[in-house]
């Protein structure tokens, strides 16, 4: 097999599972860009994919086709911002420990989530197949470039570049407005940004929400376009990926997105490494460990060099200087 067969193969698949982890750890800038601290992006991205799975049933049924997927995504990302208040109204209302409340919402959106399924289905530990996923496409066009036509845009989903899209969006919208700007000054110096005029709250709550928003999409494409379906094992670790993909990132989005890209290069040796020469041969616990060993090394080589917004995990008290 040759080195442009491998890549046909290994690319693809990391921008597939790349994508929801992008998306979640954009939510995590957002948040932490305000300073509050959200270890609960493993829960947020459950909530989006149940809220996915359902949502692309109940549409299936009303015989929107190919459309329930996209429609579901954009449910889930109002199911997860809704959800993601909870850990605003803690954290910042009620100024509590803000790493407690985010490992609170993780065992909250886990056990919610599995009780209304089984609820929903009869007992039953996980949701039906959804009938219309994202399926892999080649892109008109692009897909004919030579050499770089067949690694990059065949077999791959229109949310993988969505993704990457959305992270230069994002990066625009924080460093490039006033609003990321008022964002940016709440999470380095919340009492000067006080005296400025700057509802500090209201500017937490607004990065929270978002981060439920964005966490509720990376769910919900991990669902349409891996899984097709819920259960209590299908995030398994993405929002912690994401997690490490945001601190690996040094808090930027286009840190976090590369970073992402790194640990779903990772997952796809995982999934494909039985399909290319060498890999094969090593036992598949090996290949399948090795994106969270990756993670620990990758965190433990660089987190002592990322430096995290001044008053990130601080609560503000009015007043306070």
């Amino acid at each position: 097999m040759s080195l442009f067969e491998v890549l046909t193969i290994i690319i693809p698949s990391t921008l597939l599972t790349a994508a929801p982890l992008i998306f979640t750890s954009l939510g995590g800038v957002f948040s932490e860009r305000s300073g509050v601290v959200n270890i609960g992006l493993e829960g947020l991205m459950a909530v989006g994919a149940f809220t996915a799975a359902i949502s692309t049933l109940g549409l299936e049924r009303a015989g929107l086709g190919d459309a329930s997927p996209w429609i579901a995504i954009l449910i889930a990302a109002v199911a997860g911002g809704i959800f993601s208040l909870i850990h605003a109204v803690v954290s910042i209302s009620f100024r509590a420990d803000q790493t407690v409340s985010g490992v609170a919402l993780n065992f909250l959106a886990a056990g919610l989530t599995i009780f209304l399924v089984k609820m929903i289905f009869d007992g039953k530990g996980q949701t039906p197949y959804i009938s219309h996923n994202i399926d892999k496409i080649s892109i008109p066009g692009l897909s004919k470039i030579p050499f770089i036509g067949p690694i990059f845009f065949q077999q791959v989903t229109y949310t993988s570049y969505l993704a990457i899209l959305v992270s230069v969006f994002v990066w625009f919208i924080i460093f490039k407005t006033p609003f990321g700007l008022r964002l940016r000054s709440v999470g380095e110096h919340p009492a000067a940004a006080d005296t400025l005029g700057i509802n500090v709250s209201r500017m937490r709550y607004i990065g929270v929400a978002l981060s439920g928003v964005f966490g509720g999409i990376g769910g919900a494409v991990y669902l349409v376009t891996i899984t097709s379906n819920y259960s209590v094992t299908t995030i398994a670790g993405q929002g912690f990926l994401a997690l490490a993909a945001l601190v690996f990132g040094k808090w930027h989005p286009i840190g976090a997105m590369g970073a992402s890209l790194f640990f779903g290069f990772a997952q796809a040796l995982s999934i494909t490494s039985q399909q290319i020469p060498y890999l094969d041969r090593l036992p598949s616990v090996i290949m399948l460990t090795a994106p969270y060993v990756l993670t620990l090394i990758v965190l433990t080589g660089f987190v002592g060099r990322a430096e995290a917004p001044k008053a990130d995990g601080v609560p503000y008290i009015k007043g306070q200087r």
